[in-house]
């Protein structure tokens, strides 16, 4: 078990017990200065982009949209350095000036928030002592195989995740995927190939074993007294998914308008549910329902769902073994935890590394790789294949056998979007939705046994509309289950086409750092007895703060 270094104690040692204000005001100032100090400490890492910014002259390489391009969507030159300018300097009055693809903010759609890149805090690790490593260059086959497996989720979004490998869809992605050396997906570790049962999945512990969907998707969550049940009364988790076979940016002037920013029709949570019917909700059953999931939430939202399901009092005792309160070993016979160590403790943590999770990935967004986004690839793709241009993609996503089914029925080689607007206004690299989630769920992770086993799972029936058991027999546990539905958030956003597989396994790790360095600060601050907290990391490996 690895220990994590963390801040010193104060000199005041735990339990502070009960000072003088004055004593107080300098005990507090000292747990401070002392995080800072232990966070100065940290070997600051190098921030390094893959080189696409200086090697294209015309920042095919590099994200664009919002502001005007040519026909074929590469990006005006002078508003590309009017961007460049505002993110190397960082004042707000350059950023003003940034031309837009519709000419002014009433016909244009706004980039996202580059600032919170610059945004300091007072917890945990400062946003620019934490790096993510270069995104995979424009011309490599990385992220030509990266393309090819998005390409692939777009075909089968409709596909229910339980029929994966037993329809042709699916079984033509696993054959073209295993086709691909630099495929960097997970594989069937008997095997070593890609299978029904890796495809499309994250690769954290415990993605790979039994369903698609995380209990904590699955099984209910109590919202206190509001009722939100099923036709019989039952706590339910069901959602308001899109029509099936519903695409968009599929030709190429609905694409160019999207890519100078033009703004399309509001995002709705409530269009006609999938295949063959016209209402919804339903379970999450496949990638469509995925993608609509995450257009919508609140960033932290489906872990405050698990949150709530381990906080069921009538369900068993989750908390950690670490837990100052938890039995056998309570730190006090009269006392239960609420602020500190109790519900209210986990519930607003999971809202707390949130928000400096996303300012942390901004600032790998904006300030360092500005990647394109894969629906500008999809145009490099579109535009060679057709030989309208001649861009350097890989000929591994030019030879897919993906690309074929897409011209059948689009007559283009673009990447169909479940958005009609398609990704948002700020760079690919990496994923905002999958730092969160990395950072939640190792808070979730932290905070409860992760060893708990899951009772009674289930999975979603293959048209959404119930839950049946699981029977493949595999022990499901909070920690296995906590890593996938972080997966399943992350790999959401690439059902949907707006972020690339590396975008979600680098953004989960950032995630996991932030979560750690907050742990880390929150250490020292209690008045009860506390040995740290414990769990095992996205690389399989046991820490203990």
């Amino acid at each position: 078990m690895a220990q994590l270094p963390v801040p010193a104690p104060p000199t005041a040692l735990i339990p502070f017990g009960v000072q003088s204000p004055t004593a107080r005001a300098d005990t507090a100032q000292q747990i401070r200065v002392q995080a800072a100090a232990f966070e100065r400490s940290k070997t600051l890492p190098s921030h390094s982009d893959n080189g696409d910014e200086a090697l294209y002259p015309t920042k095919i390489g590099n994200y664009s949209k919002g502001l005007p391009h040519n026909a074929f969507g590469e990006v005006d030159l002078v508003a590309y350095g009017k961007l460049h300018a505002a993110v190397t300097s960082g004042k707000p009055a350059d950023f003003q000036s940034i031309p837009l693809g519709g000419g002014d903010a009433c016909h244009s759609v706004k980039l996202v928030n580059p600032q919170a890149g610059l945004c300091f805090d007072m917890e945990g690790a400062d946003s620019h002592s934490l790096s993510i490593p270069p995104s995979p260059a424009v011309a490599s086959d990385v992220r030509a195989a990266e393309m090819v497996e998005l390409y692939w989720m777009a075909i089968c979004r409709d596909v229910p995740f339980s029929m994966y490998g037993r329809e042709p869809l699916t079984q033509a992605a696993i054959a073209d995927l295993n086709n691909l050396a630099a495929f960097t997906g997970p594989r069937d570790p008997n095997t070593g190939m890609v299978s029904s049962q890796t495809l499309f999945r994250g690769g954290t512990p415990g993605e790979l074993t039994g369903p698609y969907i995380s209990q904590f998707f699955l099984q209910n969550a109590g919202f206190g007294d509001l009722a939100v049940n099923d036709p019989m009364g039952n706590p339910v988790q069901q959602y308001t998914t899109y029509k099936a076979d519903l695409d968009y940016m599929i030709a190429v002037p609905d694409w160019l308008a999207v890519q100078n920013g033009a703004a399309t029709q509001p995002k709705s949570p409530n269009l006609p549910f999938g295949p063959n019917v016209t209402v919804g909700p339903r379970f999450l059953f496949n990638g469509r329902g995925g993608a609509a999931f995450v257009h919508v939430d609140e960033l932290y939202q489906a872990y405050f769902m698990a949150a709530l399901n381990l906080l069921d009092s009538l369900k068993f005792n989750s908390y950690d073994p670490d837990n100052p309160y938890q039995s056998p070993n309570p730190c006090s016979a009269t006392e239960a935890g609420f602020g500190t160590f109790g519900n209210p403790h986990v519930a607003t943590l999971l809202a707390e590394v949130a928000t400096r999770a996303l300012k942390a990935q901004w600032f790998q967004k904006w300030f360092v790789h500005r990647t394109l986004r894969p629906e500008a690839y999809g145009g490099l793709v579109h535009f060679t294949k057709t030989g309208q241009k001649s861009y350097p993609v890989h000929s591994d996503v030019v030879n897919s056998l993906a690309l074929p089914q897409l011209f059948d029925k689009y007559c283009s080689y673009l990447l169909p979007m479940a958005f009609p607007e398609g990704s948002p206004q700020h760079p690919s690299y990496g994923s905002g939705h999958a730092t969160v989630a990395g950072a939640c769920a190792t808070i979730i992770k932290a905070f409860f046994n992760e060893n708990l086993q899951i009772l009674n799972p289930v999975e979603a029936s293959a048209d959404g509309t119930s839950l049946v058991p699981y029977t493949g027999g595999a022990v499901l546990t909070v920690g296995m289950e906590a890593n996938k539905i972080a997966g399943n958030v992350g790999m959401f956003r690439n059902h949907a086409g707006v972020h690339w597989r590396s975008d979600h396994v680098q953004s989960i790790l950032l995630g996991e750092q932030i979560a750690i360095s907050i742990l880390q600060d929150q250490k020292y601050v209690y008045n009860e007895p506390f040995a740290g907290w414990t769990f095992t990391t996205f690389e399989n490996q046991q820490v203990t703060i």
